[in-house]
């Protein structure tokens, strides 16, 4: 249940260059308007959170390794299996709307 560093990279820049091609559509200016976020906004606070989630493992780790009080292995075990989980489902969402976007590109008019 290790997460690497250099495996969030490539995972973030996809995901934000779907929420850029996301973001291109006439229909979030009607949804912002309506006052609800856009998908491409949603979806780059979802990467955000899961980065930070990483980053709070990573910290949680750094901080056990160096004997910081109160940080125990449990503490760094829930903290790695949150980031672990928000990872898995940014990875299911990303597949999801890389195949609906698939999808909807084969389909004839």
């Amino acid at each position: 249940m290790s997460i690497s560093a250099g495996g969030m990279g490539p995972l973030l820049q996809q995901m934000q260059a779907a929420a850029a091609q996301a973001g291109n559509t006439g229909n979030d200016k009607a949804a912002a308007s309506a006052g609800q976020p856009s998908f491409a906004d949603a979806l780059v606070h979802s990467i955000d959170k899961i980065n930070a989630l990483k980053s709070e493992a990573v910290n949680a780790g750094h901080a056990y390794e160096s004997g910081v009080p109160g940080v125990g292995l449990n503490n760094v075990m829930v903290d790695m299996a949150k980031a672990d989980v928000a990872t898995n489902m940014g990875i299911q969402v990303r597949n999801r709307v890389v195949g609906a976007y698939k999808e909807i590109m084969n389909m004839q008019v």
